[in-house]
């Protein structure tokens, strides 16, 4: 009954993820009804098996029978364009099981003619719904959908036949039914589809998917480490702690945004409590800048008033001077004073805060816009332009002069790191993070790359590996997507090129 335990728990984290998922949509809704359902049907299941309890039995019976409704109705979510399931047919497909199951018992019909009738009506809906998700993927699917609906196609097709198997070789050589562990994987694979759109690929799902086997892995050797170090004896199997190990992994995320909303309701002051250690840094570097925010416009105008006075002396010597090395020197002055002025005025524009005009909009103008300006450079002639922009990506808040900004800034200084030529790529993809929908702008270039040393100092104020540079220009990109609640990562190497990434929550 293990694996019926671990059906039964993967359900339900599954359901509660999406129940309290902030993007909801129908999809997911009828999803985790589905996942409800299936863990009130195994929960049943298993309690009869402990307890041995008649009533579980007939309640097991009776959640088995509405399964076939539920799956139903999820897929005439999952494939509404195809209009292949009608909502008629979703309630027939509830009420039929009842009265079958109600005449079943006030003894209108045998038992084993009623498990027969429940074993073909399973059967058949699945074989329905099945027809119906490859019927629609091959005619009225396209782009991203279709190649999504194919892997899930696919994926049924796979567990369909290792639970045929499954129960072939237990009445053969009775083994232990894995088939309830086949269709927990099918469920989280499910979940791939419909909860994370932005993954479109094979390799990204199944990638989401081995991070989940590492972190089972790596829990279930700290399991046997503990038991190791402070058990003389140990006699726990391993298939429980493996079990224990997946529970606790698929549930960190859904307990933790729940107690999150718990505490958040009776202490609202009690954020922090969920801050992980590597957060304070950032709260850290907030508070600083808002010191610096402060600090900056009583600063800049003690040095600028007095540059400006140093300026109108040098300009006014230069003119009564007649000596021509005495005039250079003064004009050295002038120049030299033009130039701390414009880092007095960069340096201001860093520490002001800024006024942000967010709206809700889609990257793709934006980022349509900035191409037109790097062709307007007329560069394309040694810089070619390639675009990696995913299809239907979510609208998002933002300001989108400021972002727009700093991309153009990490945009022409990856063309300045390529004077020899090169490719210089823009796209844009979606993302997900702690449940939210977002954006990932990425810039790469094949230029010159930067070196490992200054690669962590690239944001700092002031520090430039450019003659002339003030190293402020990503100190400011930085700051404005944090501000955004955002971050930008970079990946370097030298004489191979830089990827900047900008990734943006809404």
């Amino acid at each position: 009954m293990m694996e019926t335990f671990i059906l039964a728990t993967v359900s339900l984290i599954i359901a509660i993820s999406l129940f309290i998922n902030k993007n909801k949509d129908e999809k997911k809704i009828t999803f985790a009804i589905l996942c409800m359902g299936i863990f009130l049907q195994r929960s049943a299941s298993f309690l009869f098996f402990v307890a041995g309890a008649e009533y579980w039995k007939t309640l097991g019976e009776l959640g088995l029978l509405l399964l076939p409704a539920v799956s139903l109705n999820f897929t005439r979510t999952l494939i509404i364009k195809g209009d292949y399931i009608k909502k008629k047919q979703v309630i027939a497909a509830f009420v039929v099981p009842i009265l079958v199951f109600l005449a079943e018992l006030t003894g209108i019909i045998q038992e084993h003619t009623f498990h027969l009738l429940m074993a073909v009506y399973i059967a058949g809906v699945a074989v329905a719904i099945y027809l119906s998700i490859v019927v629609y993927t091959i005619k009225k699917a396209v782009s991203v959908e279709k190649r999504r609906l194919i892997y899930l196609a696919i994926a049924c097709a796979i567990a369909a036949g290792f639970c045929l198997l499954d129960f072939a070789l237990q009445k053969e050589m009775e083994l232990p039914p894995l088939s309830n562990i086949v269709i927990a994987a099918l469920l989280y694979f499910v979940l791939l589809i419909v909860a994370y759109p932005h993954l479109t690929r094979l390799h990204e799902l199944m990638a989401r998917t081995l991070v989940i086997t590492i972190q089972t892995i790596l829990a279930t050797g700290c399991f046997y480490l503990v038991i190791t170090l402070f058990t003389a004896d140990s006699t726990i199997p391993f298939t429980p702690i493996l079990v224990s190990a997946f529970v606790i992994v698929i549930s960190v995320t859904p307990l933790k945004v729940i107690m999150k909303k718990i505490f958040s309701y009776f202490y609202p002051g009690s954020q922090d409590v969920f801050t992980s250690l590597y957060a304070f840094d950032e709260r850290l570097e907030r508070e600083k800048s808002m010191m610096l925010e402060e600090m900056a416009p009583v600063l800049a105008h003690e040095i600028k008033n007095p540059l400006g006075s140093i300026k109108g002396a040098a300009q006014y010597l230069a003119t009564e001077i007649d000596s021509e090395e005495n005039r250079k020197i003064l004009n050295v002055i002038i120049e030299e004073t033009d130039r701390l002025n414009g880092v007095m005025s960069q340096f201001l524009n860093y520490a002001k805060p800024y006024r942000y005009e967010k709206t809700e909009q889609k990257v793709e103008p934006m980022l349509q816009k900035i191409l037109s300006l790097v062709e307007a450079r007329q560069i394309i002639d040694r810089v070619a332009i390639k675009k990696e922009i995913q299809e239907n990506l979510p609208a998002i808040r933002i300001d989108s002069e400021k972002i727009m900004q700093v991309i153009l800034n990490i945009v022409f200084n990856a063309i300045e790191a390529m004077p020899e030529g090169g490719t210089l790529t823009l796209g844009a993809r979606r993302i997900e993070k702690e449940n939210r929908e977002g954006i990932e702008i990425m810039v790469r270039d094949t230029g010159k790359g930067i070196a490992r040393e200054d690669l962590k100092n690239i944001f700092k104020p002031f520090y430039t590996t450019k003659e002339r540079g003030v190293g402020l220009g990503l100190a400011i990109c930085n700051r404005i997507v944090r501000s955004h609640g955002g971050e930008i990562k970079v990946k370097s190497f030298v004489d191979k090129g830089s990827t900047f990434r900008i990734r943006l929550v809404d």
